[in-house]
């Protein structure tokens, strides 16, 4: 039996779906959860016995308990925003430790044995206190995230080891909550990240509520007016009708608003052009910083879900030129890069010779008086600057007889340092003098797992004072950990083999309440029976009753 140290484990925690994946025998394989899926919706609720449901139990019951229900999280790591789940509120952070929670056991059970190294997918363009918070939910959920690697770089990976010759890829990466888009050069077994940049809020949600704006515009309705089950069941009917293929959109509207709403290819353009229109900023700026034009980009990849829109499909065709790859599952791919890289990091015999590099998807640097303004941020480390790397930029006392100067560090693109992300500051003692006598030479220094060092140096006397900043994320205090760890153990935990049951009687609970007439009394009879069959206690009843019901749900599109 392997040891867990020596697994190669990799994880794409999702905003809408999550998966885990592990490298053996030369493969990433992926591992299925407890209903046999691989894609684990990333949904936690609260059922009426207290106990705490992950996945598609949980994704049933957004639509029959949804103040006891909680999707999209992710989309607010690193905010101050709380959840509300029964008597409690929980952070992002903490709803995403209990899906890392049932990846684990997931995995532990698929393979046997326990796991704690794992290699963690983030967005490309998470900030440094999203990325702590990543990794914080790790440690909660007895994680140890030994490495978070970018989502589209992930998804490169994974494509490379398909390749034998030097290949450009765009990698458009559009999952439930975030944006990125990624330039990959591969060459001689080198992975080489051009440039990165992205939207953290930006997705798939944004075009379900969009979609919802307009249903509900085209009710006469304000959404504010409509009863939070009434909008579940609205947002549910919109989620479903995306994913619809055909050239028109048909949306059965359930009691109470009774209406078919149908749209054509032009009315969801209309409907869905303000987002449509923020996809294609962030691709035209990844080719500048990459410095390429699309006709020298050979292949476009489409990775996330949302990525099998037409609408989105045929924008990033349109701006690149040429059709998108789906040769690999989008849904799918990153947790096999997020694997194929903790293979790498083990130096597995089938991956030990493709080398990896990133860059740095923020700008790094200070805050300055420039003339006669103050507070204006300037860079020292570019975005897109591959990594690692060591910059230095000199800078002069801004007034006379100043003997103190205080480097404030930021994160961002924004001319003004106050719109961007503030990291965290160092004081430099400097002998007085006439203003713009004195000057330092301010060096920053970045790696490949996130550590940011601050070198100050005194021009004059050649003191050099230093600062380390840990970006690779640690996040809460010891205490706040312990909190949230004893918050979360006290949540009583269904049984992984009871999931099969809980998840079906939760999907004919929700089923039950959207249909009508024969079709709502056709569920209630598979109720009663599955119910039944739960009485009996006997395993094998209780399995024979779940298939058939199963076999019989078929006929109903659930999302």
């Amino acid at each position: 039996m392997e040891s867990h140290s020596s697994l190669a484990i990799g994880i794409d925690l999702g905003t809408t779906n999550s998966a885990i994946a592990i490298w053996r025998n030369g493969v990433a394989e992926l591992i299925p959860n407890a209903l046999g899926e691989y894609l684990t919706p990333s949904v936690v609720s609260i059922d009426e016995e207290g106990h705490v449901l992950v996945g598609e139990a949980a994704r049933a019951r957004l639509v029959t308990k949804p103040t006891e229900t909680v999707a999209a999280f992710k989309r607010f790591m690193g905010s101050e925003k709380q959840f509300k789940l029964g008597a409690q509120s929980y952070t992002p952070t903490e709803l995403s430790a209990l899906v890392l929670k049932s990846l684990k056991a997931d995995a532990e059970a698929h393979l046997g044995t326990e796991i704690q190294d794992v290699v963690i997918s983030v967005p490309a363009y998470f900030s440094d206190q999203q990325r702590k918070q990543v990794y914080q939910a790790a440690l909660l959920a007895d994680l140890n995230a030994v490495r978070l690697i970018n989502e589209p770089t992930a998804a490169c990976l994974a494509y490379s080891l398909k390749q034998e010759q030097e290949r450009r890829f765009l990698v458009f990466d559009l999952g439930g909550g975030t944006f990125d888009v990624t330039v990959v050069e591969y060459q001689d077994s080198f992975v080489e990240v051009r440039s990165s940049t992205g939207d953290n809020r930006l997705g798939g949600e944004d075009f379900t509520e969009a979609l919802v704006n307009y249903v509900v515009n085209e009710l006469g309705l304000k959404l504010e007016t409509i009863d939070i089950n009434h909008l579940a069941k609205l947002v549910s009917i919109c989620e479903r009708g995306k994913k619809q293929s055909g050239e028109t959109m048909v949306l059965e509207l359930p009691d109470p608003f009774n209406q078919t709403l149908e749209l054509n290819g032009k009315q969801l353009e209309q409907v869905w052009h303000d987002v449509l229109t923020r996809l294609a900023l962030p691709l035209k700026r990844a080719l500048n910083d990459a410095k390429m034009t699309p006709a020298e980009i050979d292949e476009l990849i489409f990775v996330g879900g949302a990525t099998r829109l037409r609408q989105v499909q045929q924008l990033a065709n349109r701006l690149l030129g040429r059709f998108g790859s789906h040769q690999l599952d989008p849904d799918l791919v990153v947790a096999m890069g997020a694997a194929t890289q903790a293979a790498c990091r083990l130096r597995d015999e089938a991956v030990e010779e493709l080398i990896l590099t990133d860059v740095c998807p923020f700008s790094l640097g200070i805050i300055v008086n420039s003339g006669e303004q103050s507070g204006v941020f300037s860079p020292i480390i570019e975005r897109n600057t591959v990594i690692p790397t060591s910059r230095v930029e000199r800078y002069y006392t801004s007034y006379d007889d100043q003997d103190k100067v205080n480097v404030g560090i930021y994160q961002g693109e924004r001319y003004w340092a106050r719109e961007n992300i503030y990291v965290d500051n160092l004081e430099i003692d400097v002998p007085e003098g006439p203003r713009g006598q004195e000057a330092i030479d301010v060096r920053f220094s970045y790696d490949i797992n996130g550590l940011l060092e601050i070198d100050v140096t005194v021009v004059s006397t050649q003191k050099t004072s230093q600062k380390v900043i840990d970006r690779s994320p640690i996040g809460m205090t010891p205490e706040q950990q312990t909190q949230s760890r004893e918050r979360l153990e006290k949540l009583k935990v269904h049984p992984r083999d009871q999931l099969p049951n809980i998840t079906l009687a939760e999907k004919l609970n929700r089923l039950y309440e959207e249909l009508l007439g024969d079709g709502r009394e056709t569920v209630g009879e598979m109720i009663a029976y599955f119910t039944k069959a739960l009485d009996s206690q006997d395993d094998k009843v209780i399995r024979d009753a779940r298939k058939e019901i199963e076999a019989h749900l078929n006929r109903f599109v659930l999302v």
